[in-house]
């Protein structure tokens, strides 16, 4: 037994049965428990040591060899798939309240297993396809044989697509700089390749145009889904290129262009957010910020960055299932999701509501909610390194909290004399509960995280050291 087949074949294998399942409840009750007993298995179970239960014995072996090439899960990364796994649960189990179990439960489990495939690999350059099969798979989730693809759908095809050319290009080019690490134009070279290819995978200032869009285009489950697991894995693979290479690592030109990319993002994604007056959209502007944010921690000295970004990943993750989760009950109660439509629908929906605007809060930083500690341990760090850059963090925050005010001031305006009516059923409304309740847990005891978050540092080689 290898730890590739637990965690890679064996959830792409359950993925393609769970395709000849048409009842929801069965799809997302087999679908979220298979990624929590994945999970748990990732976090208690040691990779490459003797394992012992009752008079059995086994060991879990790190690699396995497909097509002369290595899938290598190190011990250290046990914490990470349960992350990984742990948080793509929470999507499945809330499938069946949101109606979109026969969509997002056997593919998003099946684009989870080629995510987690693409930071296993060796050599790494085939990553790239790995993520490239898994944007392709996101196609079937996001379209419908109803209606032709929207131009958020397209745009976010070709831009994802754009990406893999310039990663396998860069990663051509880094070969030669490790056979001749003189070479200063070779080195030039290749990091602006690479950087290229990262800027359209990371949706990077002005090439985020698809995410709004697709907000409006496509169920905000499944959009929540996907601006969750892309970039969280996209940034722990660009992690793993910065840790790989010492003159890349080094580079003041690479820890500059990562803070002014996460500072552009988060103050475009905070003040675009600010001006909107669709709820979809700024849930879109929402998922910008977050991402710079995670820029914003690479961009620091990396003992204290990558604890911080590994801090953001556990809140992105609750933050955005509450946040689409709630968009999708508010969607199926009026016809868009634009300011006019869903004026005064705290009183008819109010656990959407108060879910929409709690995940909202959070993104924003609120004290005693989710991204409170992950912003405040940014921004204390960020500051010390450049005030200019910590003010303009500051913006970005502002505009998202202009958003949800907003927000709260649209949904609230219900006339004077309307009366209260509950159109969430139990299993919705006890969804969004806990996910609140899990959102003020992270906020005032982040320490229940750190505890697990602490070894991560340690499946880099050079990064958190």
């Amino acid at each position: 037994m290898n730890a590739p087949t637990i965690w890679i074949i064996l959830p792409a294998v359950i993925a393609v049965l769970l395709m000849l399942i048409n009842n929801q409840r069965a799809l997302s009750l087999i679908g979220g428990g298979t990624a929590i007993l994945l999970a748990i298995f990732a976090q208690f179970v040691p990779i490459e040591e003797a394992f012992r239960l009752n008079t059995l014995s086994f060991k879990i072996e790190s690699s396995m060899n497909v097509l002369g090439r290595s899938l290598l899960i190190q011990p250290e990364e046990g914490t990470l798939l349960a992350l990984i796994y742990g948080s793509a649960a929470l999507w499945f189990f809330g499938a069946e309240a949101s109606r979109t179990s026969q969509k997002i439960v056997p593919i998003g489990l099946l684009i989870t297993a080629f995510m987690v495939a693409a930071i296993a690999v060796e050599p790494f350059l085939f990553a790239a396809l790995f993520i490239e099969v898994a944007v392709l798979l996101a196609i079937p989730m996001l379209t419908s044989i109803y209606k032709p693809p929207g131009k958020g759908i397209i745009r976010f095809l070709i831009y994802q697509t754009l990406a893999m050319p310039f990663l396998l290009l860069s990663g051509w080019l880094l070969a030669g700089v490790e056979s001749s690490p003189g070479n200063l134009a070779l080195a030039a070279q290749s990091a602006s390749i690479l950087g290229l290819g990262f800027a359209f995978l990371f949706a990077i200032f002005p090439l985020y145009n698809w995410i709004p869009m697709l907000l409006e285009e496509a169920p905000p489950f499944i959009v929540g889904f996907l601006l969750w697991l892309l970039p969280t894995i996209t940034v722990i693979f660009g992690a793993g290129f910065i840790d790989r290479y010492s003159w890349l690592r080094t580079s003041p030109q690479l820890a500059t262009a990562l803070q002014l990319a996460g500072i552009i993002m988060i103050v475009t994604g905070g003040l675009w957010a600010a001006f909107q007056r669709h709820i979809g959209r700024i849930m879109a502007y929402g998922s910008v910020a977050e991402t710079g944010l995670s820029l914003l921690a690479l961009s620091l000295d990396l003992r204290l960055g990558i604890p911080i970004l590994f801090l953001l990943l556990p809140a992105r993750a609750l933050t955005l299932v509450v946040w689409s989760f709630s968009l999708t009950l508010l969607k199926d109660r009026s016809e868009t999701l634009r300011f006019s439509s869903v004026r005064g629908m705290l009183r008819t929906s109010p656990f959407a509501s108060i879910g929409l605007v709690i995940a909202s809060l959070s993104t924003s930083g609120f004290p005693l909610l989710a991204g409170f500690p992950s912003r405040l341990a940014l921004w204390d760090s960020l500051a010390r390194v450049s005030l200019v850059t910590a003010l303009w963090m500051g913006v970005g925050i502002v505009g998202m909290f202009i958003a949800s005010f907003r927000t709260l001031a649209v949904l609230s305006m219900a006339d004077e004399y309307s009366s209260w009516d509950v159109s969430e059923n139990l299993l919705q409304g006890i969804m969004l509960g806990l996910g609140v309740i899990g959102i003020f847990v992270l906020g005032l005891f982040p320490q229940t995280v750190q505890y697990f978050l602490s070894d991560l540092p340690g499946m880099f080689e050079h990064l958190g050291r």
